[in-house]
């Protein structure tokens, strides 16, 4: 017979004592904090590893120094739900986590704001440490890479990026800046790996629309010291990333001058899917989205991402640019005409 398949997942099953009455919410707190997810009352899954099975086991001892019975199993789904159904219930899950964080990431910016110049960047910095800390709390569960942690990421680069600008200026005056709006040629722009689509419609926004000889480095981390020639983009302290409530590509147009209608509506559907705040709801957005997700998903490598990116944003592009011929509009105005002759 042939080898069966190893386990996916582990199950937790337990029975808790009615007394102490706190003790129902102890276990549920220390199973969310592993980041286990409920499939029955007393069932929670955990995909099969050796971190989660140790973390499981410290749950069904806790559960049984308290009176309780707990069993831990080794499972296959065979029928019911399967592996990517409990698997979206993971991810779900993350994200509800991530947006939590997001809006508590948009606040800190406003409240920022408000009581910057007044009250210094120390508030800021307290601030930053602690989303990253929950942010780091949530990254360690979420075993299905989820993809509103993007949206998330952005977030704190553009808080990043707010508190350097209010150190260095407390620490000195700064210096003039470099002319970034001027349009580059042949320049190397960098950004992080595993770009999704505020950073797939920027880097065809730049090779399209501001520098046609643009080369593209994908580089791990939230950081990049440019080197001479390189500029940064959608990155802690990048020439170009997020400002406020703007998304990259957005900073990108206003940078640029880029007033085109069509580049201000796709603007618009990457701020809505980047930042998630449904700020222009456009009709198109959601399928748009559905793309993006797609192209991550099928393509592993980011050059394949951005041509395949760059293939459906020419697209687009077209459509909101299309405009009716004179003989088009003709015939529409006259819809019997050729039938008359």
């Amino acid at each position: 017979m042939a080898e069966s398949s190893p386990a996916r997942w582990l199950l937790l099953l337990h029975q808790l004592p009615m007394q102490p009455a706190y003790l129902r919410v102890k276990v549920w707190r220390h199973l969310q904090r592993i980041g286990a997810i409920s499939l029955k009352n007393s069932a929670w899954v955990l995909p099969a590893n050796e971190d989660t099975r140790e973390d499981l086991q410290w749950v069904a001892q806790e559960v049984a120094r308290s009176g309780g019975e707990a069993s831990m199993l080794e499972a296959r789904l065979l029928e019911g739900l399967d592996d990517e159904a409990v698997a979206a219930l993971f991810i779900a899950a993350r994200d509800a986590d991530y947006h939590a964080l997001a809006e508590e990431a948009r606040e800190l910016e406003r409240e920022t704001r408000r009581t910057l110049r007044k009250e210094g960047p120390q508030a800021l910095s307290a601030g930053l440490a602690r989303l990253r800390r929950r942010l780091d709390e949530v990254a360690r569960i979420d075993f299905f890479n989820a993809s509103g942690r993007e949206t998330l990421d952005g977030l704190l680069g553009g808080l990043d990026e707010m508190l350097a600008r209010a150190l260095r200026k407390e620490a000195s005056p700064a210096p003039a800046p470099a002319d970034v709006t001027a349009s580059p040629r042949g320049a190397t722009w960098v950004t992080r790996k595993g770009i999704h689509v505020d950073r797939m419609a920027s880097a065809w926004l730049i090779r399209r629309f501001i520098d046609p000889d643009a080369r593209f480095r994908f580089v791990p981390g939230r950081s990049h010291a440019a080197s001479p020639g390189e500029l940064r983009f959608d990155m802690f302290e990048g020439e170009y990333t997020h400002e406020g409530e703007s998304c990259t590509f957005e900073v990108l147009l206003q940078r640029f001058g880029l007033r085109d209608g069509a580049l201000v509506a796709l603007s618009e559907m990457v701020h809505d899917i980047d930042l998630k705040d449904a700020k222009f709801g456009r009709p198109e957005t959601a399928g748009f989205e559905r793309l993006v997700a797609g192209i991550a998903l099928n393509n592993p490598t980011d050059e394949e991402r951005l041509a395949r990116a760059s293939a459906v944003l020419d697209d687009l592009y077209a459509i909101f640019t299309q405009k009716p011929t004179r003989d088009t509009r003709a015939r529409a105005s006259h819809p019997n005409k050729e039938d008359s002759r």
